[in-house]
């Protein structure tokens, strides 16, 4: 899908694909948990967009609702197949990872209310450092277990010396 196709799907508030779409009298869509905050904490049923007045219980726009579910399974599906180095939102590189978020964002992603005050950081960068954590751990765990088996084998290699001895009647000491 194209970008301009994609738009179709973000919800005006949160700038995030619909969830729960609602539709209003005046035909612009929301989701439903967006439309309800914004009602409350505006303390009027107005259209978050051009202000029309609205009903108290918008209908679920199902149309919407499908669309944005059939467009996350195919996202899903790429994501999985391994394809995933373009942003599925903007179809812009992801150059970015999002340290509160946890995932890869495009440059457009990145400008979204979505991510205001986040910190970012080079998507090469983090995998770099990502995988040199894991090397680190694991070297880790490796030099531990070096020290404890090496340390358990001194005692099980003395500890049959040292009974070796007593059985023999032979002591180091003497």
């Amino acid at each position: 899908m194209g970008s301009q196709a994609e738009y179709d799907y973000i919800c005006p508030v949160c700038q995030d694909i619909f969830t729960d779409p609602v539709l209003l009298s005046c035909s612009h869509s929301f989701c439903q948990e967006c439309l309800q905050q914004f009602w409350r904490t505006s303390n009027t049923r107005v259209c978050p967009m051009c202000k029309t007045s609205s009903r108290d219980q918008p209908p679920v726009n199902l149309v919407l609702r499908n669309l944005c579910e059939s467009f996350l399974r195919e996202r899903n599906e790429r994501r999985s197949s391994g394809s995933e180095e373009i942003c599925s939102l903007h179809s812009e590189k992801l150059k970015l990872f999002c340290l509160e978020d946890k995932q890869p964002v495009c440059v457009v992603c990145m400008n979204l209310q979505k991510h205001d005050n986040h910190k970012f950081r080079p998507i090469s960068a983090v995998k770099k450092s990502g995988w040199g954590q894991i090397l680190y751990n694991f070297l880790l765990c490796f030099h531990f277990n070096l020290v404890f088996y090496g340390f358990l084998f001194y005692l099980i290699l003395g500890g049959a010396q040292y009974s070796t001895e007593i059985i023999t009647g032979e002591t180091a000491t003497q």
